[in-house]
């Protein structure tokens, strides 16, 4: 039985409003697969007789693997904000992939598909409606996890070392909030930034320049979310911005609003 991840997702905005009528789970992968798999998630919803729902949600650098009925996907990373409508009843089982385990999966640069998607059969040579069927038609979310993890069990390509040290150097990003620039981390990891670039672009699909300012964008949602919101000059330099008005220029960009827009809608 697969293990239910209780802590809270990173990303997603506006997470407080438009949730009476949407599930939203997620679950750790079986040991045999956790080397590529990060977790499985589930979202499921009923709006029948409602308003349609814009889910919005500042991307990780992962690539996902989406079943829907006759509209299975793989997603590469979205650069900027990911919308998505949610209408009348239905359900997705996403498998959320650790950045750079899919590259195994798919041979080529990861990069092809940023802000854009693949066929399944693209990368897998199964029958779509088969493995939907599989996994969809099941009613209890483990049993719906259980299925897909048959069917990448089946599918399952050799390691890559070079997987593990992409995600040391995303762990430090995460949890060191002094890494403000790729040259932190060439001098971290004793590596040429054209080779770090290289290595990111191959196997994560964006720059490590992406990912450090959007981890620290995630981080400015959450203390946003969490009240700490009066002092924008002190959250830019927190993230290592030089004055706030640059700051506030990438986040709208991203995000779509300006921070105290997007503080005054949460």
């Amino acid at each position: 039985m697969s293990k239910i991840k209780k802590e809270q997702p990173r990303g997603i905005l506006y997470k407080e409003s438009g949730f009476d009528h949407i599930s939203h789970s997620r679950y750790f992968p079986c040991e045999k697969l956790a080397f590529f798999i990060e977790h499985y998630w589930i979202v499921k919803w009923d709006l029948r007789g409602q308003e349609p729902y814009d889910q919005n949600i500042l991307s990780h650098p992962s690539v996902h693997l989406v079943f829907e009925k006759e509209s299975s996907w793989i997603w590469g990373v979205v650069s900027g904000k990911f919308t998505r409508r949610l209408d009348g009843k239905g359900k997705v089982v996403g498998v959320k992939f650790r950045p750079g385990a899919f590259y195994p999966f798919y041979q080529k640069s990861v990069s092809g598909f940023t802000d854009g998607k693949l066929d399944f059969t693209e990368v897998f040579d199964e029958d779509t409606k088969v493995i939907e069927s599989q996994i969809l038609d099941q009613k209890e979310n483990n049993r719906m996890t259980e299925e897909a993890e048959k069917f990448l069990i089946n599918n399952l390509p050799e390691r890559d070392s070079k997987i593990e040290k992409i995600n040391e150097i995303l762990d430090v990003i995460k949890d060191d909030p002094s890494i403000l620039k790729v040259d932190d981390l060439t001098d971290r990891f004793m590596i040429s930034k054209r080779t770090l670039q290289r290595l990111f672009k191959k196997y994560v699909g964006v720059s490590p320049k992406w990912i450090i300012q959007r981890y620290r964008l995630h981080e400015a949602a959450e203390k946003m979310a969490s009240g700490f919101a009066d002092n924008w000059s002190q959250i830019a330099m927190d993230l290592g911005y030089y004055d706030q008005s640059h700051f506030i220029k990438d986040f709208k960009q991203i995000v779509g609003r300006t921070p105290k827009d997007y503080l005054d809608n949460l």
